[in-house]
């Protein structure tokens, strides 16, 4: 489970990360407070309330341009020169701009030169932001160690978004309340010209800090310093990046796609609040809602998810910000309405920060400023279209009541925009986690449940050849070693190479576990020789660990087929059921100790626990699972009865009351049709030495578990070796 308070505080401990932090924090709110106090600036100008509302909203404008000119070649400056210096130099040509702008209009007291300048310095400010930022994501790698990424980019994030505004719009508020009082002081004490004096003084503070007191940012220690290549030859080579890295693109797909609902969703916001008929307020409140679950899946995403894959998050994430945006679609009620907006918020918050997170790992440090680059561009320019499409388009059509019965929904342009949004972005979401998949196999909701509780379900190691993996289960007394040494012998008679083997027992420690596991515990110690329940259980999985490593896997690789006597479904029913150890714990282990290898056909012999306990100790005492309660037994036979229920295409059940060729003649027609076997034989016995004496014998095919009965033991060695088990 991700300790995030944890990982903060380490974090912070590193000095030259707490100084960048410092910087950005300060950068942070210096922006914000540059933003609005310029556009206050702005509006102050003018004394026509429509002239002001466009002096606002033209400012908020003039800081996006530049991202289409040069926003493709920002990222450039960060990966070409030294990280250090650049955003040094931004920050001085930031306190500069913001500087100039007061001081032009107290200079000149000239209306129509002041909005002139304030363009003008609205665009080269906004071009050094370009630069600084990328230059900014692509210095933090070098900080801090990969698996320190993710509580660096929560505490930045939430330092962004979550404590600079307030902050920058508290300054604002006092410096407007005393307005009364410092404007008495000459034109220079004005609110907006202090706001931007202020903004100015920390720019230069944050220029001498970068410059002088964080020397690790540049990075590319003892590496060629000076590049020969050109500009343009760095921008193509970020493209080509973009276009060969197949994780870095679904990164890049995923982040725009949210961005993209993002823009709708602000463009259809104040038609949209229109339609709850909740009062001219409601567009706020889902706003704040909407920020609300943005910082919650910033701060607690990543203990939320614990031990989630984060490839597998971040598409997650995008898919649950659309689940949002559908809510918020269909919604009859603001109460929905506000369920959705913190939906939206919760998913683009954990997408944020994993996909920020996710970049910093997967991207080279020589490219890294391209990519960053790249996503503020692209972000700006997918806010903007969208913004512009579908604010218009909300209102186009009047909207209409739809009656549910027991509840009306207004049928409007902007619900029906949303949807559209919810779809696309929930597309996109789905297109980034196949993209970027690195547990491919694995359920996602299963993996998802697990990792809540700490146990995240793995991969399946791949198998390199094309062999057959056949595993026999089944109660004690079902006649498994029989059926399964009978399977052995008639692949081996058609030609397949067949490596029998059983579980525990088949290596030379699972040989040494088997007798730690079954033996009768010692009478002479008091019992204290039986392992406990927990302990039996790893010890079972310790022995399939190896077993897989070197008999099954090694031997499918070669293409054989591997028959065996007892594999996970055994743990799951015994120690999981049997034991009451939990069937998932167990299953996971188990899982874990194989590398996820699953049979290809599992036989179950399903036995009545009293017939099976009746055959199995054939008169003698039994081993130590045999000597467990009658009601033990039948737990792990409904267990097992429940596994096949749960997977029946990979299941054969077999009623175990029928004779041993009886059995064995079913079990050979299904793998005959899984293998494509189509040459038959009339020869129904085995014909290996010792098997059909000991079974006539018997009268039955007990498992041969108890080594010190000789009647039991049906010459499993011998049969084996002859079957060709390693």
């Amino acid at each position: 489970m991700a300790n995030t308070l944890g990982d903060i505080q380490t974090v912070l401990r590193i000095r030259p990360f707490r100084r960048l932090w410092t910087v950005l924090g300060l950068a942070s709110f210096g922006d914000w407070l540059a933003i609005f106090a310029t556009a206050g600036f702005a509006q102050s100008l003018f004394d026509d309330p429509a002239a002001k509302g466009a002096a606002f909203s033209a400012t908020i404008v003039l800081r996006l341009l530049p991202s289409l000119v040069l926003g493709p070649v920002a990222g450039v400056f960060a990966d070409r020169f030294d990280r250090r210096k650049t955003m040094a130099a931004c920050d001085t040509a930031r306190f500069l701009l913001i500087a100039s702008v007061p001081t032009v209009y107290l200079i000149t007291d000239n209306t129509a030169v002041t909005v002139a300048w304030l363009a003008i310095a609205q665009l080269c400010i906004e071009g050094a932001v370009l630069i600084w930022s990328p230059a900014k994501e692509a210095a933090v790698p070098n900080l801090l160690p990969p698996e320190k990424y993710e509580a660096a980019n929560q505490l930045s994030l939430a330092t962004t978004y979550g404590i600079a505004p307030p902050l920058a719009f508290a300054v604002l508020a006092v410096l407007e309340r005393g307005s009364a009082v410092w404007s008495n002081l000459g034109t220079w004490a004005e609110p907006m010209v202090i706001a931007l004096y202020l903004t100015a003084a920390m720019f230069a503070i944050l220029a001498v800090t970068v410059y002088f007191f964080i020397p690790q940012i540049s990075g590319r220690i003892g590496r060629a310093a000076a590049k020969t290549s050109s500009v343009w030859h760095d921008f193509v080579e970020g493209w080509s990046y973009l276009r060969t890295s197949e994780r870095v693109r679904g990164l890049i797909v995923g982040m725009l796609g949210a961005f993209s609902g993002a823009g709708i969703l602000i463009g259809v916001g104040t038609v949209y609040a229109t339609t709850l008929d909740a009062g001219e307020a409601a567009f706020y409140t889902l706003a704040v809602f909407l920020f609300l679950g943005l910082g919650c899946g910033i701060a607690f995403g990543p203990k939320l998810i614990g031990e989630l894959s984060r490839l597998r998050w971040f598409g997650m994430s995008i898919v649950l910000a659309g689940s949002g945006l559908a809510l918020d679609a269909v919604a009859p009620h603001i109460v929905f309405s506000l369920i959705g907006s913190v939906v939206i918020g919760l998913g683009a918050g954990m997408a944020f920060l994993a996909g920020i997170t996710l970049l910093q790992r997967e991207t080279e440090d020589e490219i890294r400023g391209r990519m960053f680059a790249f996503i503020a561009v692209s972000a700006r320019v997918i806010l903007m279209v969208s913004m512009t499409v579908a604010a218009p388009l909300a209102g186009w059509q009047a909207a209409r009541q739809l009656d549910l019965g027991f509840t009306e929904i207004q049928i409007s342009m902007s619900r029906i925009l949303l949807f559209v949004a919810a779809a696309l972005v929930a597309w996109l979401g789905v297109t980034a986690f196949r993209s970027m998949d690195d547990k491919p196999g694995v359920p996602v909701f299963a993996d998802l449940w697990s990792s809540l509780r700490g146990r995240p379900l793995t991969a399946p190691d791949p198998v390199a050849g094309n062999g057959f993996f056949v595993v026999f289960e089944g109660g004690e007394g079902a006649g498994k070693s029989t059926q399964a040494v009978k399977l052995a012998a008639w692949l081996k008679l058609r030609g397949y190479e067949a490596v029998l083997t059983r579980e525990p027992g088949a290596t030379d420690i699972g040989a040494r576990i088997r007798s730690l596991v079954l033996d009768a515990p010692s009478q002479d110690r008091g019992g204290d020789s039986a392992p406990a329940p927990r302990a039996e259980a790893l010890l079972f999985a310790a022995d399939r660990a190896q077993h897989v490593d070197k008999v099954i896997r090694p031997a499918l690789e070669r293409g054989a087929v591997v028959v065996s006597d007892r594999y996970i479904d055994s743990s799951i029913a015994y120690q999981g059921s049997g034991r009451a150890l939990g069937k998932d714990e167990i299953a996971w282990v188990s899982a874990w100790a194989t590398g996820g290898l699953k049979p290809d056909l599992t036989v179950l012999l399903d036995v009545d626990p009293v017939n099976g306990l009746h055959r199995a100790k054939a008169g003698g005492a039994g081993d130590r699972l045999e000597q467990e309660q009658l009601d033990y037994h039948e737990r792990v036979r409904e267990t097992f009865l429940q596994l096949a229920a749960a997977e029946p295409r990979r299941y054969l059940v077999i009623e175990a009351g029928g004779t041993p060729d009886e059995i064995a003649a079913t079990v050979r027609d299904t793998v005959a049709e899984r293998l494509d076997i189509r040459a038959q034989t009339a020869r129904t016995e085995t014909g290996w030495p010792g098997l059909d004496s000991a079974k006539d014998a018997t009268g039955n095919g007990d498992d041969p578990t108890d080594s010190t009965t000789a009647a039991k033991d049906y010459g499993w060695d011998t049969v084996a070796e002859e079957a060709g088990r390693p």
